[in-house]
C-alpha cells in the first residue's frame, strides 16, 4: 500500500476524544449525605401524575465529595416492572464522571418493600460498580408517602 493510500485510510476514521463541562460549581450542588436528603430531591423530579401509574427508575450521578451533579431518568416502564440496563446507567455515570451513583425506582403499588428481583438487580449493581470503581451508594424505592433505603437496612455493604 503506497503512502498515499495509508493517508486517506487514516482520515476516514474520527478521533474519540473526551470532554466535560461543568455548568455548576461544586460549592453550589447539593451534597448527598444520606437517604432522606436523596429522596427529597429525587422525589421532586418525579411526575406527580406517573409516580403511582407506572414504574420509572432514576439514577442520582454524585462527584467524589458527594455532591449532586445530575439526575438521569434510565427506565419508564408499566405499572409492574420496569427494565434497567446497567450498561446504560455505568456508561452515563463515567461520561459524567460521577465516582458515586444512587439508583433510585418507584412501586406504583406504593409497597416500599423490595422485591427480590429489586435485591437482586442491586446486587449487580453493586459488583458491577466496585469493577469500575464507582460506588452504588444506595438504591430507593420511592412513593408519594415515603422511601425504602436498601443501604439503611443492611442490602449493600
Amino acid at each position: 500500500m503506497s503512502k498515499k493510500n495509508k493517508f486517506e485510510l487514516s482520515n476516514k476514521f474520527e478521533e474519540v476524544k473526551l470532554v466535560y463541562r461543568n455548568k455548576t460549581r461544586a460549592s453550589e450542588r447539593p451534597k448527598i449525605d444520606c437517604a432522606e436528603s436523596a429522596y427529597k430531591i429525587l422525589r421532586a423530579h418525579w411526575d406527580d401524575d406517573q409516580i403511582s401509574l407506572v414504574e420509572e427508575a432514576k439514577v442520582m450521578f454524585l462527584d467524589n465529595q458527594l455532591r449532586m451533579m445530575s439526575i438521569a431518568t434510565v427506565s419508564k416502564g408499566g405499572m409492574s416492572g420496569t427494565v434497567i440496563d446497567l450498561r446504560i446507567v455505568f456508561a452515563t455515570a463515567l461520561k459524567r464522571r460521577s465516582s458515586t451513583i444512587i439508583l433510585a425506582h418507584n412501586h406504583p403499588s406504593g409497597l416500599l418493600r423490595p422485591s427480590s428481583a429489586d435485591i437482586s438487580l442491586t446486587r449487580k449493581f453493586h459488583e458491577a460498580g466496585r469493577i469500575l470503581e464507582i460506588t452504588l451508594a444506595d438504591h430507593l424505592i420511592v412513593s408519594e408517602e415515603g422511601y425504602y433505603s436498601m443501604a439503611n437496612e443492611g442490602l449493600i455493604h
